[in-house]
Order: C-alpha cells, then structure tokens, then sequence
C-alpha cells in the first residue's frame, strides 16, 4: 500500500481535514508550523488531529516527514510501526500532546511518533557468546513429569514420558469362523481389555465331534478394544508406544507444566545455521579441521570421534559425512555442503518444507549455506573456543512462517549478560550482516547506512537500500532484502 493512499482526508477523528490536505500540498514546508506559536499545538482541519514540531536546532522538517509521521495513524492501535518510512509510533498520554525524541512529532490521538530513517528491520540468525535460552519441553500426548520445578538436568537426562497408542487393526471373526455377527461374543476366548499376542488364538467354533472346527487368531500383539454384535468384528488395539521427552540442554528446570513438560532455562552460547538435518542430539565439541576455510574429508576424521559434535570449515564432503555416522559422530557443524550431496545422502531431492526428522545417522548444521562457504571467523572461533565442552544440537529448519534455524548451544556456567533492550532484527548503522545474493553471495559486512529514499538498482527497480563495508573495507550499495542481520 502507497504512503498516499494510506492518507485520509475527510470529517473523522483521526483523519485529515479541507485544511490538513491544503496544507499537506503546500509547496510550502513551513508553512504549517508558522500557523502554530514555537511551543504551542497546530490543528490539522477541524478534526482534533493536533501535531507539534521542534527540533533541536530550531528547524522544521520538511513538509515529507509531516506526511509520514501522517501515513500510519490509526487511533484504535496504541502501538504501530511503519516499515516503509521507518517510522516507529509509540503510545503517549491519550488527547494530550507530548514531545518526544529530537526530532519529534506529537499526535493529539494518543500516539507520539520521531521520524527516524536510520534504522530498519530484516530477518537474522544470532551467534551469541553468552545469552540466556528458555526452552519449553513438551510431550504430545498427557504423559507423566519425572523431574521438579528448581532441579539441575542434564541434556541426556528424560524429563517427561508418555505412551503413544498403538495402531488399531479390524479383525473380521464372524467371516474367519463363519457365523453370523450377532453369534460372535459367545464364541470370543478372549474379552474386551485383554491382551493377547501376535497368533493367539481370540474366538474359537467348535463343531459337532469335531467337525467344522474354526479359530480366529490375533495378527498383532495388542489389547482388545471392542467387539461388535452388529459387524461381527473386533477392534484390536497395537502395543503403545513408549515416548521419553529428554532435556536437551543442560540447564534448570524453572516451570513445571503438570503432565504436559517442562521449562528449562540456561545461559549458553548460541550458534544459529541457515540449514540443517536430523533431529536433536548432544555430545562433546571436537575441532575436526585447521581452520574455518578447510575441508572436512575422510581423511580429516579420527576413529575415536564416536558421540561427538565435529567442527568442520567451509565444506564437508559426502564421503565425510558418511564416514563420520560409521563411526557414531553425533553432528557435524560445517560451513557448507553440496546441495547434490544432500540429496544423495536423503536419498531424494531436498524439498521446501520442515526438516529435522531425517533419518541420516546424525545431525547436520550448516552455518553459511550451499557450496563451499568459509565459516564466518566469530562463529569458528567460538565453537572452538568451547572445544571439548558439551553442545546440544538441532538440525530442525523451517523457512516458511514461523521461521526455524538449526542451533548448537553450549551452557555456560554463571548468568547471562541483561538483555540491552535493542528490538530483534533492529538493522541500524554498526551491525553486522552477511549478504545472501550474488555478487557478494556468502560475504560478511559492517552497515555503515541506511538511506531514507528508494534508489535504483540494476534491475531499474526502486527499492530501499543499505550500504555496508566488506572484510576488504570497499564498500558497497545492495537492496536491504539481499542482507542478513547476524545478531552477537
């Protein structure tokens, strides 16, 4: 939606009147704070919508950023951001202006907004030295907790379990002895809520002197459900399955959720991947090769690597890769893989969807991406720095809503760091990103702006860009979607 046709002009509360549009179209920027005294409100129309400007240096703002303090006012929501001004409205006292910020623009309707161009939000994935980590441990089905609120776990340790009810099969004894349905309780051996094993018998017919003697045999193991006069069949229910819910992490348990989990909260050190398969394991960290630019082969892998999470650089190979589940590792975390070689290894070709319950041999978390990729030196240097400590790790991805990254944590002894207050994925000159599109595909870089207005790219489209320095300090203009926050 245009910033335009958000804009209403008309009689309402909250919109803008005769006045508030001839104003707004004024070639004139000042005019519309001369109508108001240096400290007192300037009423847009007749509507009530009071604005006030001051600047720090006595300025006025041009009449645009009057418009886009304007673009997102909706009264009935206390609290709205507008990405493509990157504007951020924020509540304040209701119908009583209030000055906010250095460059401040106050609303009569309640909200207060400070046009502020230099910052944007873009999805990113962290890799943090010390951040606290809340993990809710939950079965599928109502089960029992074995562990309480306050109690140190261990990642291996189960704290919760339950059953999964087995499949049920029909069996059809009024055909297998041939009789009629309304006949087949009187002949059953065995009743509804027993069990029985696989080839017992559970309805016998006995014949005159021994003719025509027909049995009925269970084809599973399970337990007798129900048994029907009216079909003449019986409902055999499969053995439960048995679910245990492990810890994960090592961490304390801070909540107890009664015959549902728990909630286990620890400081750790985080690594986020962009991609990953298998489901969640742990094991000890072990540096697999010399540095976040070399290849992890066959020949880089010991015998002794059973149950350890293995760090490679900036590719794993598929012999890798196999040798490694031969000999019991229990994750790789590399920078990258060939996509052909994930393929071969799945079997199939990868789709778009969840991952995480491949059935691979063991995790793999690929830091960087596709191709040969040197892992980003922070994110080598932290797992190696945590070398021989125990990670818990989890190659679960989603790219779609409710985006999930595959991780690695490292509990750290000690509290976390207090959280600074800064919003997630808050681009802003500064932060560190890492550009996901060619030509600088793969690249880390520091932001170093955030221009306001929409510039022309090759394509001839006019996007919204950000500039940012190369590990070379060059320092080069690219759409802000072509980036990715890495947030430490």
């Amino acid at each position: 939606m245009s910033h335009a046709s958000r804009l209403t002009f008309g009689g309402g509360k909250g919109d803008l009147g005769s006045q508030g549009q001839a104003l707004f179209s004024s070639p004139n920027p000042t005019q519309l704070v001369r109508t108001a005294r240096s400290s007192s409100e300037s009423t847009i129309g007749g509507t009530g919508l009071a604005m006030r400007q001051q600047s720090a240096a006595g300025k006025v703002t041009p009449r645009q950023s009057w418009i886009k303090a304007c673009c997102t006012l909706v009264c009935k929501h206390p609290l709205r951001l507008c990405r493509p001004c990157g504007l951020t409205l924020k509540p304040a006292t209701p119908y009583k202006p209030e000055v906010v910020g250095s460059a401040r623009t106050t609303l009569a309707c309640g909200l207060s907004g400070q046009d502020n161009m230099a910052h944007a939000y873009t999805p990113g994935l962290k890799v943090m030295e010390r951040t606290h980590v809340r993990k809710e441990r939950r079965l599928p089905l109502p089960g029992q907790v074995h562990v309480a609120r306050g109690q140190q776990v261990e990642a291996e340790q189960v704290v919760a379990s339950t059953h999964m009810p087995g499949p049920v099969r029909m069996v059809n004894v009024a055909a297998e002895l041939n009789v009629a349905p309304e006949e087949v309780p009187r002949f059953m051996l065995k009743q509804e809520g027993e069990s029985v094993e696989r080839g017992e018998v559970i309805a016998e017919l006995r014949g005159l002197w021994g003719l025509f003697h027909s049995l009925c045999r269970a084809p599973m193991a399970g337990t007798i459900e129900s048994i029907s006069s009216v079909t003449g069949q019986v409902s055999l229910r499969g053995v439960p399955t048995p679910v245990e819910l492990m810890a994960y992490l090592d961490g304390v348990v801070t909540e107890v959720l009664p015959r549902e989990g728990v909630v286990i909260e620890a400081t750790c050190t985080l690594v986020q991947g962009i991609f990953g398969l298998g489901g969640e394991t742990c094991g000890f960290l072990r540096l697999a090769v010399d540095g976040p630019e070399a290849i992890l082969d066959e020949e880089g892998l010991e015998d002794d690597c059973r149950g350890a999470v293995l760090i490679g650089g900036s590719l794993v190979t598929l012999g890798a890769v196999r040798k490694a589940v031969s000999l019991g590792a229990a994750a790789i975390v590399v920078g990258g893989m060939e996509d052909q070689d994930v393929d071969s290894l799945l079997g199939y070709p990868l789709g778009v969807a969840v991952t995480g319950h491949e059935h691979v041999g063991l995790t793999l978390v690929l830091t960087e991406g596709f191709g040969r990729i040197p892992m980003a030196t922070r994110t080598f240097e932290l797992l190696v720095a945590r070398a021989g400590a125990k990670a818990s790790v989890n190659g679960a991805t989603q790219i779609r809503a409710g985006v999930l990254r595959p991780e690695v944590l490292v509990t750290q002894p000690g509290e976390s760091p207090a959280e600074e207050g800064k919003a997630e994925g808050l681009l802003e000159p500064g932060r560190p990103v890492r550009l996901i599109r060619d030509p600088y595909f793969g690249q880390l870089a520091t932001v170093v702006d955030l221009p306001p207005e929409p510039r022309e790219i090759e394509t001839e489209a006019r996007v919204r860009v950000v500039r940012v320095r190369l590990a070379d300090d060059r320092e080069v203009t690219v759409p802000r979607a072509n980036v990715e926050l890495i947030e430490q």
